[in-house]
């Protein structure tokens, strides 16, 4: 079993190459020779490396010791014999040592790039089944391996009937004349059928719906085409092409628009050489609020995790990282005076999540990098909240680690745990409805090599799991919803949203090279939508972050419409313009937001959601989290955020914890008489 971690335990294996590199002598006396020079795989495939020590002569060196290890959490891993087994898209990188009897190592890095199978199928959509004389759009087309990865195939389009729909060399779609076509999408071996009818004549009359509106920035609002013949009859099943000016905003297929500035909007729906206007006026949009800090506990011993708030709304709990093997309990009573009371020990280098269960009587917590390989979860009894009493473990297959575990009763079902497995990828579900003694009831993981999957974090809300699976991006389950007639026992499958990580993110790879730390980090469900965020660090970005030195993280948060549960569709984000984003939380119409060397920050997710969250205006407040005091001073790395009873507990990874108030607006406060 190949043992894989995730931030911040994978920033250990990353400065590997050149720590090992700084023990070679100032002359190397010999190099490697690897083959194949530069390795590809297929995603699902094995590959052999081939190494060879050489001496200064070129001459193979007899006796030579050859080791390999596949650095960070790459998609995929290297075996004892050299193969290195793909499981995801990406970039795996080698560390090749070669070592003559008692000679200096002499370390080479690989890159081997793992790309996805065979195109197995094409997603096609802004095709509609009927268009006007004139109209030309711009296809979507997705190229998916049978896997469901993307690739980057050329589409190559034909047209069954080009005098009714033309598609050019660009990929145009043009509806020429009145009549029926079917057109074709192929790349390698997988194709795609639209068809299409184009109307006989061009609408007489078109009009849009509402023709005027009044909106604050970052209001969403959705336009209609009308459509009628010359006798004043409606057409249906047309979809116009929508465009807006002046200012900043964004408009998609089905016409919803959202501005993103103050002023005076055209949004135009065009049909060939047929145009509808609507007018919108956009005012500003007051949320700005302080970031009112109450308190804060800084720590310079270790590294900080995770926080969790008891029901009780007293009393927190707050993990170490990093040799820390401990989580200390926190009388929160006074905001203004956060107070350690007890802590727990255990064989641990991480402390990665802690939580209690929604009665605030068990806590769990999990474990990684114990010496002893006896990693998995804890679980304490509250009768003292204030000192947590251990009563049992839970090891079984999952000691090569827990990264998250998420504590969830269910009126039906009782007490569980779901809890992520480092070493296989896997979701493992635990029943502690006896604490003393808990029992797993279910397993259940993606359809990938263990070598290419990680499970990073969970998030359950009316008994739907939604799983942050790295690079199979967001996964829902039914734990007992009945939607597909899971439960705990037996979670089924209801959809899956994955998205093309390296792409994506390509500026990492241009600046900091490939087999970057990058995946669907966390998820969070809130009322149609679910939120999920990226975590992204370039190479050098762990050596910098664990030697105290400024730092950049990168990463996107997402914003999914869930509304039809089966298709989630991707409709607003967050991103920093320097920083990345971790751990989130929504309370009311709030989403809170630790966005690692960004700081915290605080959003208005109220009413419909589409496009930039920041550029439109909806960002409440911020904070750059920093103690000279912290385990790295004066260095924000904000990890997260726990809401309760009004107050944001924020967790910062280099200094501890601040609890921290939204203030009333300063707007408010201006027209208050």
């Amino acid at each position: 079993m190949v043992t894989r971690f995730c931030l911040p335990i994978v920033l250990l294996v990353a400065p590997l190459a050149s720590s090992l590199a700084a023990q070679q002598p100032d002359t190397v006396r010999g190099r490697l020779e690897i083959s194949p020079v530069q390795p590809t795989v297929t995603a699902g495939d094995s590959l052999k490396l081939s190494v060879r020590l050489l001496d200064a002569a070129g001459k193979p060196v007899p006796d030579a010791t050859i080791n390999m290890q596949a650095e960070g959490v790459g998609p995929g891993d290297v075996d004892s014999l050299g193969y290195v087994h793909a499981g995801a898209p990406g970039t795996v990188n080698v560390v090749v040592m070669g070592r003559a009897p008692g000679g200096k190592p002499v370390i080479q890095q690989l890159a081997v790039r793992v790309v996805p199978g065979p195109a197995a199928r094409l997603q096609v959509s802004n095709v509609p089944a009927r268009m006007a004389p004139g109209q030309r759009l711009q296809p979507h087309v997705r190229v998916l391996s049978a896997a469901g990865d993307e690739r980057s195939d050329a589409v190559r389009w034909s047209s069954s009937a080009s005098d009714v729909v033309r598609v050019g060399s660009d990929g145009i779609v043009e509806a020429r004349r009145g009549g029926r076509a079917t057109l074709t999408a192929e790349a390698g071996n997988a194709r795609a059928k639209v068809a299409v009818e184009v109307l006989g004549a061009a609408p007489a009359a078109l009009a849009i719906e509402p023709a005027a509106s009044r909106v604050r920035r970052g209001d969403v609002v959705r336009l209609t085409l009308s459509a009628r013949d010359g006798g004043g009859r409606p057409i249906t099943g047309l979809v116009p092409s929508w465009s807006f000016s002046p200012g900043q905003g964004h408009v998609d297929d089905e016409g919803s628009f959202v501005p993103y500035e103050a002023g005076a909007y055209t949004v135009t729906a065009t049909l060939g050489d047929r145009a509808a206007t609507a007018n919108v006026t956009v005012g500003d949009r007051p949320v700005r609020r302080p970031a009112e800090l109450l308190g804060k506990l800084a720590r310079k011993d270790f590294f900080t995790s995770e926080v969790w708030v008891h029901p009780n709304g007293k009393v927190a709990y707050l993990a170490t990282a990093m040799t820390g093997g401990r989580f200390y309990t926190l009388d929160i009573a006074d905001p203004s005076n956060p107070r350690i009371v007890d802590s727990v020990m255990t064989s641990a280098r991480h402390i990665n999540d802690v939580m209690t269960d929604e009665a605030g009587k068990v806590l769990v917590f999990t474990r990684e990098g114990s010496p002893d390989r006896k990693n998995g979860i804890v679980i304490a009894t509250l009768e003292d909240p204030l000192h947590p009493r251990v009563v049992a473990d839970f090891t079984t297959d999952v000691t090569g680690g827990v990264h998250s575990a998420y504590v969830y009763t269910q009126p039906k079902y009782g007490t569980h745990v779901y809890l992520t497995n480092d070493g296989t990828g896997a979701l493992h579900i635990v029943d502690i409805n006896d604490p003393a003694h808990p029992r797993e009831v279910a397993r259940w993981k993606t359809p990938r090599a263990d070598a290419g999957r990680y499970l990073h974090d969970v998030d359950v809300r009316d008994g739907l799991l939604y799983g942050a699976w790295w690079d199979d991006g967001l996964v829902i389950l039914d734990v007992g919803n009945g939607v597909k007639g899971g439960s705990p026992s037996k979670p089924v499958f209801v959809s899956q949203y994955k998205y093309p990580l390296d792409s994506l993110y390509r500026v990492v790879e241009q600046e900091e090279g490939p087999g970057f730390i990058r995946g669907t980090h966390t998820a969070w469900r809130h009322g149609k939508y679910v939120f999920i965020a990226d975590e992204v660090f370039g190479n050098k970005a762990g050596e910098k972050l664990f030697a105290g030195l400024p730092t950049q993280a990168y990463g996107r948060l997402q914003v999914l419409d869930v509304s039809d549960l089966e298709h989630p569709k991707s409709v607003a984000w967050y991103e920093p313009e320097y920083g990345g984003v971790h751990n989130v939380w929504v309370a009311g119409d709030t989403l809170y937001v630790g966005a690692y060397n960004a700081g915290f920050h605080a959003f208005d997710v109220s009413g419909e959601l589409r496009g930039d969250l920041k550029a439109q205006g909806r960002e409440i407040a911020s904070l750059a989290t920093s103690d000279k005091d912290g385990h790295v001073p004066n260095a924000p790395m904000t990890w997260g955020v726990v809401v309760k009873d009004g107050i944001a507990y924020v967790n910062d990874f280099n200094s501890g914890l601040y609890l921290v108030r939204l203030g009333p607006s300063r707007e408010a406060k201006a027209l208050t008489p």
